[in-house]
């Protein structure tokens, strides 16, 4: 009896054991996959679907009069395209892209991209490839598509009130600009 009691005993002195020690947390984590199935013959990369462009720490004097910050690039691409080769005069389908970005509407320039924050007095300008400012809510110029990836060549500053005398407030700033693309 006192043996059987001995050997009850070390078995549940190694179970708990065992138990504390395969109950020792030694890293975990979560993993979360995110994404959208489209309607296109081109893919969107994950890493330009959402990105941040810096425009960096601008002096209140260089955006005096209408003045701009040094434009920044930014790159949205495309994978995997798989267009339309047209019809027999070379007309195809989809073979092209524009782009519209929208966002909130600076109040002292409504083609711009408002600002938000302590700094006031500015918007955020959009260009095309060619440095032509794409106005917030209208499409873009169409930009031709090869199979396979493609590359749509963006750059923004930061632009100042163009009135005179007007006051330009130091802060910081953001803004956020959704784009939708539209085949051709």
């Amino acid at each position: 009896m006192k043996l059987n009691k001995i050997m009850m005993a070390a078995v549940l002195a190694f179970g708990v054991a065992s138990v504390a020690h395969a109950a020792k947390d030694q890293g975990h984590g979560t993993v979360t996959f995110k994404g959208a199935i489209i309607d296109a013959p081109c893919s969107i990369t994950p890493e330009t679907v959402d990105q941040t462009v810096n425009l960096g720490q601008v002096s209140n004097v260089a955006l005096k009069n209408g003045g701009q910050s040094t434009p920044k690039n930014f790159q949205i691409k495309l994978e995997n395209c798989d267009l339309n080769p047209g019809d027999v005069n070379g007309v195809g389908k989809n073979n092209a892209v524009a782009i519209t970005f929208t966002g909130a509407a600076s109040v002292e320039d409504a083609k711009l991209l408002g600002i938000t924050g302590t700094a006031k007095g500015a918007g955020i300008a959009i260009t095309d490839g060619s440095g032509k400012v794409i106005e917030l809510g209208k499409a873009s110029s169409a930009q031709a598509l090869g199979n396979g990836n493609n590359t749509l060549s963006f750059s923004a500053y930061l632009q100042g009130n163009k009135a005179s005398n007007a006051v330009i407030t130091p802060g910081d700033f953001q803004s956020v600009a959704d784009f939708t693309l539209a085949y051709q």
